[in-house]
């Protein structure tokens, strides 16, 4: 059996307005720093997981970001996968 770590990244879809982002942008502003035009929040998730096979592993990362980690409503999410000793 193989040792996975992946990264997954869950943000909001472009079409979902980011209430939590647009507070943050107008923090940022208030703080000093302009020229911010858009600022989106969303979340990353880092996960160690046994596999007998890359493929296995990115099938599991997968079923869990679709079903578990983002809402495939108003959530786009992408992994990154590698091997750990």
């Amino acid at each position: 059996m193989a040792n996975f770590q992946a990264s997954v990244l869950v943000s909001l879809r472009p079409s979902v307005l980011d209430p939590a982002g647009e507070a943050a942008r107008s923090a940022a502003a208030r703080l000093g720093i302009d020229g911010i035009k858009k600022l989106r929040i969303g979340k990353s998730v880092v996960l160690e997981i046994d596999a007998p096979n890359e493929a296995e592993a990115k099938r599991k990362i997968q079923l869990l970001a679709d079903r578990l980690l983002a809402n495939p409503v108003i959530e786009d999410w992408s992994f990154d996968l590698q091997t750990t000793p």
